[in-house]
């Protein structure tokens, strides 16, 4: 069995900034993490009562997915304390704050 080699963290970033930049739309690198295997977080800004994270995490198939952390938009400080919460267990955490009123997160697999 042959291993699907992964796109470096640094790369995934730029990509979605990328995305995000082409639709008009701000986003931000918050944190910065290992540029080879870092995780990466995506926060989704709305509002300070409509946020909304994604972590991306790996199936059990081993396939790339993307998990929303809440079911629905909670503000902005349950999302920091989540995020504080991830950090404290990987350092190495990639944090990208997207700020969009419809509250697009530009993955490439919508959650």
């Amino acid at each position: 069995m042959t291993s699907v080699p992964r796109l470096k963290s640094k790369i995934r970033v730029q990509a979605l900034l990328r995305r995000v930049d082409l639709a008009g739309v701000f986003a931000a690198v918050i944190k910065r993490g290992d540029p080879d295997a870092g995780a990466i977080a995506v926060k989704v800004f709305r509002d300070r009562d409509h946020v909304d994270l994604y972590t991306e995490a790996r199936d059990a198939d081993g396939n790339h997915v993307w998990i929303r952390q809440f079911e629905e938009p909670v503000s902005e400080a349950d999302v920091e304390a989540k995020i504080a919460g991830e950090t404290k267990f990987d350092s190495d955490l990639w944090v990208i704050e997207i700020e969009d009123r419809e509250g697009r997160s530009f993955l490439e697999d919508e959650c």
